[in-house]
């Protein structure tokens, strides 16, 4: 190499490391270069490279750490060697380490099973809902029809139903009425005196053309409420009609304005009295208003017990809206759930309509998640309202309603004894 050839040289700190490491070898081999025959020029430069290794090295101690891509290499490729056989040692270890474990697993699995009985063994309320949400999501076995998928409107909210119900199946009994208010609570009122005020209310919601869901949520609104706070006789009509007011601004798009409701009263009450009650009733129940009803039950029900024929069966629908209805009325019913209530009237109302088939079937027992043994008490005693109110009672709201021929005239329909049915 020329004099010419060692002045145009750069040197870098890599090179200066190999330079370094080959004079700690080889001494030899340093007096085959002149340093006297090196440049001033090269001289200047070699001292500002120093100074600025001096300047980085500084700025390296104070930033604790900072490798440049030139040592990264060359840390990489002295590393490279010790990290594989690192890995190695890692990962044989683990996997020895795994076989053995799999081993006894397989020797000795009583070492794991006492374990997760005994947590499996505390239950929360959590684990009971997911106990029930899981009973309700068993697999559609065979004969069953998935009702969802048979929907022509596909912005239809049957992709969210199933979850819509598991929770409402869930959540029914949270904002459920006393079944035994009357005897525990009140004091000035009766079961019959709230029988004759829930069948005055079906006449308003007919007379007004209610949607069926503030009928049900005024008589939930009443009954959650009288479960909770003591009212006489005199106030009992203006709660009634409160309720009413409150439901028809949650569920109808019109809502009947105060003043109607005062008329529909025969201006027994006022305004001022009625917006009192509206508050009072609103803080009682904590403002909660979504509540699943029978009628929230009875829709998915209904559609169910649909399929199972070849078009629409209106009698269905008017017959089992009509049973339902009925037991508005009682008091009685208020032990059973709404869910219970709505699948026994879609089972007596396909029992009543037509006995040629058992009028309980997989696809039912599937959305409804009742077996029919499950539901003899309560169609046992729809069986006996509605024979009550065939043969004619005092309270023929619900009746009269449903004997017209907007509804197929349903309530003229003779009921048929069940018992071979369970």
């Amino acid at each position: 190499m020329n004099k010419e050839n060692v002045e145009n040289v750069r040197v870098t700190r890599a090179r200066a490391r190999a330079m370094k490491a080959s004079s700690t070898k080889e001494p030899a081999m340093v007096g085959l270069r002149d340093v006297t025959n090196i440049s001033t020029k090269s001289s200047h430069n070699n001292k500002r490279l120093h100074t600025s290794n001096l300047q980085k090295n500084e700025v390296c101690k104070k930033r604790k750490t900072k490798v440049t891509s030139e040592d990264n290499a060359y840390l990489q490729v002295l590393t490279t060697k010790e990290n594989a056989q690192t890995e190695l040692a890692k990962d044989s270890s683990t996997s020895a380490i795994t076989m053995k474990d799999s081993l006894q697993l397989k020797v000795q699995p009583y070492l794991v099973v006492p374990m997760l009985s005994m947590q499996d063994s505390v239950k929360s309320p959590i684990e009971d809902i997911n106990l029930i949400c899981e009973k309700l999501r068993t697999s559609v076995g065979f004969g069953v029809v998935d009702i969802d998928s048979e929907a022509k409107d596909s912005l239809v909210w049957t992709s969210y139903a199933p979850d819509i119900y598991y929770n409402i199946h869930v959540r029914e009994c949270e904002r459920r009425a006393l079944a035994d208010y009357m005897e525990k609570v009140q004091r000035d009122i009766t079961p019959t005196m709230r029988g004759i005020l829930v069948d005055w209310l079906v006449e308003v919601s007919d007379e007004y053309k209610l949607v069926p869901d503030t009928l049900y949520l005024t008589v939930n609104l009443i009954d959650r409420f009288l479960s909770c706070h003591v009212i006489t006789r005199q106030r009992l009509q203006l709660l009634g009609v409160t309720c009413m007011l409150i439901s028809s601004k949650y569920e109808e798009i019109c809502a009947p304005r105060l003043e109607e409701f005062v008329t529909i009263t025969d201006n027994t009450y006022s305004k001022k009295e009625m917006l009192k009650m509206e508050k009072e009733v609103l803080n009682v129940l904590q403002f909660q208003l979504s509540v699943p009803t029978i009628k929230t039950f009875l829709r998915r029900f209904i559609q169910a017990a649909q399929s199972s024929y070849k078009a629409a069966y209106p009698e269905l629908e008017f017959m089992a809206n009509y049973l339902a209805e009925l037991t508005l009325v009682e008091y009685s019913f208020l032990q059973f759930r709404p869910s219970k209530i709505a699948a026994s009237a879609v089972f007596l109302a396909r029992w009543t309509l037509g006995q040629s088939e058992h009028p309980w079937n997989p696809t039912l027992e599937h959305y409804t998640n009742y077996k029919a043994s499950e539901l003899k008490t309560t169609v046992l005693a729809l069986l006996d309202l509605q024979l009550n109110n065939t043969k004619g009672c005092g309270l023929n709201g619900v009746r009269d309603k449903y004997k017209q021929q907007t509804f197929k005239s349903v309530a003229s329909f003779s009921p048929k004894p069940v018992e071979p049915l369970f």
